[in-house]
C-alpha cells in the first residue's frame, strides 16, 4: 500500500507535496507499506521514520503511524478505513441509517411533523460528522408500511413522531387514513425481530409512549418514550438536541440528555417528560 503525504505551508493555504521519506538528497513524498496477515510493516527501514507492526497471537493492538489501531489477525486500520490482508480490499465505514417514521391521520389533532423532520435533516446536514448518518423517512405510516422500512433499510436509529395512546398502542393509519392503533406487545415483537440486525436505539416522540419504550427495551439498547402528553414546541425541541448531539458524535444517553436540555433552555417546562429506558443485560 502506497501512502502519499501531503502539506499546508500556511493554514488557509493549498496542499502541496510534502517530500520527506527516502534519500535525504532526493526525498519522495511517499512511502510504502507491506501487507501480509498478521503484520504491517513500512519498506523503509530508516530509525527516523515512522514503523507499523503486529504480532500473531498478540493480545494488545498497537498504535498505527496514522494514529488509527492496528487490529490484531491480519486487519490493519487507518482512522475508519480497514484493511483486511486476506482479500486486500479497503472498505470504508458504513453509514449509520436513521429512519423516521412520520404519521398523523385523519380527524386526530395536526402535528408540526413536517417542520420537526425538516429540523432533524438540517440539523444532521451541518453536523461535524454528517458524513456517518444517512436520513430516510416514510410518512402517513401504516402497519405494512412500518415493517417494510424496517426490512427494507435496516436502520440503527429509528424515530417515530406522531401520536400515542399510553397502555392502548401507538396510534399509525389505516388505509383510509384514519388512525389505528398498534398493540404495545405487537409492536415490541417487531422490534425483537430487529435486534440482531443492528437497531440500537429507538425514540418514540409521541404522547404517552413510555408505555412502549418500557416494553421494547427488553430487546433494543436505547429506547426514549414520552411519560406524559408532549406539546409540539417540547417534541420539536427534543429532537432538534438530540440529533445535533448525536451529529456531534456524542452516545445515545448523551443525545437524549441534550435532547431535555433543549427543551429546558426554551423554558418550556416538559424537560422532564421524555424518558430512557436501557435494555438490561444479564451477565448469567
Amino acid at each position: 500500500m502506497t501512502v502519499e503525504t501531503r502539506k499546508k505551508e500556511k493554514a488557509d493555504g493549498a496542499w502541496s507535496a510534502d517530500a520527506r521519506w527516502g534519500d535525504k538528497n532526493n526525498p519522495v513524498p511517499r512511502y510504502d507499506i507491506k501487507l501480509r496477515y498478521g503484520t504491517a510493516s513500512k519498506t523503509d527501514n530508516s530509525s527516523n521514520h515512522p514503523k507499523a507492526s503486529t504480532q500473531d497471537n498478540s493480545s494488545n493492538s498497537q498504535q498505527s503511524i496514522f494514529g488509527g489501531n492496528i487490529q490484531v489477525g491480519g486487519n490493519i486500520t487507518v482512522g475508519n478505513i480497514t484493511q483486511n490482508n486476506h482479500s486486500g480490499i479497503i472498505s470504508q465505514p458504513v453509514k449509520r441509517t436513521i429512519l423516521i417514521l412520520a404519521s398523523s391521520p385523519t380527524y386526530t389533532a395536526r402535528l408540526r411533523l413536517d417542520k420537526e423532520v425538516r429540523e432533524i435533516d438540517e440539523g444532521l446536514r451541518r453536523a461535524q460528522q454528517r458524513e456517518k448518518f444517512s436520513l430516510q423517512q416514510r410518512w402517513a405510516v401504516r402497519t405494512n408500511d412500518l415493517r417494510r422500512a424496517l426490512l427494507d433499510f435496516n436502520p440503527q436509529i429509528v424515530y417515530f413522531c406522531g401520536h400515542g395512546s399510553g397502555d392502548q398502542g401507538l396510534v399509525l393509519e389505516n388505509d383510509a387514513g384514519n388512525a389505528q392503533l398498534v398493540p404495545t406487545n405487537a409492536l415490541a415483537s417487531l422490534f425483537k425481530l430487529f435486534a440482531k440486525e443492528g437497531v440500537e436505539c429507538v425514540v418514540l416522540n409521541a404522547c404517552y409512549a413510555e408505555v412502549q419504550a418500557q416494553v421494547i427495551s427488553q430487546h433494543i439498547n436505547y429506547v426514549v418514550g414520552m411519560s406524559d402528553e408532549i406539546s409540539d414546541d417540547a417534541a420539536l425541541k427534543f429532537a432538534v438536541g438530540f440529533y445535533d448531539a448525536l451529529g456531534a458524535g456524542r452516545s445515545y444517553e448523551d443525545a437524549y440528555e441534550f435532547g431535555c436540555n433543549a427543551i429546558a433552555l426554551e423554558g418550556i417546562p416538559e424537560e422532564l417528560t421524555p424518558v430512557l429506558k436501557k435494555r438490561l443485560i444479564s451477565n448469567v
